[in-house]
């Protein structure tokens, strides 16, 4: 049970950082993004092909959150210059994005066994192996979570609120409402690649398929945690998005446990969404015979 609890804290973490990602372009934004299907192999890709030709693993991942946020903002312009419409403008770039990554990698899969990743480098400093992972994640989900509560808590992040809340008061205002959704968007895929780049060097290689699913993923987690935290503030919704993707991901491995197959994890996620969903109506359906008999 306690390697189950470990290995599920770990991926809860990692793909954490993707959570983050959704929750400013769906939460924050308020803007239905399926690019992360898309954004968050080309992180994988990126990274993945760097490393295989001998790059330094640290600017790989800040090559993938570039890539990432060219993605993002493709998918803003198309919105908002070309006057594409929110939900296709990412599909469009999501169905671009799989040629893109094949280009990438030049081929479907590229493996990163042989090579030297950023979890070989914190191994360097003395820390056990069974202990790297942990270490590496927990550093860098709480780094990205505290600069994001920062951001938010900014000018430009209450400008970017208030472009998901109500984009006529913003424009109202004096907001550049199209600025601020291209610059969610960015922001937003460039957090998803980047848990990409470090899920490809966490698991050993990346994949042309490892995207699929990650926004349904991406919701579960930020509508799990959503329900177990709330949104009471900035920094409790930011850590609710980690501590659902954990949740989410123990689920996942309590499923695997029970016997289900492997899959199955994709019906699995879409019920966990499903209830998660339908939580609150399910709650006021069970205190309505209560307040009717008082």
């Amino acid at each position: 049970m306690f390697n189950l609890v470990a290995t599920s804290l770990e991926q809860g973490l990692v793909f954490g950082i993707m959570a983050l990602g959704v929750y400013i372009a769906f939460k924050v934004l308020d803007f239905p993004d399926l690019t992360v299907d898309g954004s968050f192999p080309l992180g994988a890709a990126v990274a993945s092909i760097h490393i295989y030709n001998g790059g330094n693993p640290f600017l790989a991942l800040l090559l993938a959150a570039a890539a990432g946020m060219a993605a993002g903002y493709i998918t803003g312009l198309l919105n908002t210059r070309v006057k594409i419409i929110g939900l296709l403008a990412s599909i469009l770039t999501m169905t671009a994005l799989y040629s893109v990554n094949l280009r990438v990698m030049g081929r479907s899969n590229v493996t990163l066994l042989n090579s030297k990743t950023v979890f070989s480098y914190i191994q360097d400093w003395g820390i056990p192996y069974q202990w790297v992972f942990m270490a590496a994640f927990v550093l860098i989900s709480a780094a990205i979570k505290i600069l994001l509560d920062c951001f938010l808590k900014t000018q430009l992040g209450f400008a970017l609120r208030a472009t998901g809340d109500n984009p006529e008061m913003a424009r109202a205002l004096g907001v550049n409402t199209d600025a601020m959704k291209r610059l969610g968007l960015s922001i937003s895929n460039s957090l998803v690649a980047f848990s990409g780049a470090l899920v490809a060097q966490y698991q050993g290689f990346s994949d042309i398929g490892m995207g699929v699913g990650t926004i349904v993923a991406g919701l579960a987690s930020v509508i799990i945690g959503e329900m177990v935290v709330g949104e009471k503030s900035i920094g409790f919704a930011t850590f609710s998005a980690l501590l659902g993707s954990f949740i989410y991901r123990l689920s996942v491995g309590i499923a695997l446990r029970l016997g289900f197959a492997a899959t199955d994890l994709k019906l699995l996620t879409s019920v966990l969404v499903i209830v998660a969903l339908n939580t609150p109506r399910i709650r006021k359906m069970l205190k309505r015979p209560i307040n009717q008999t008082m």
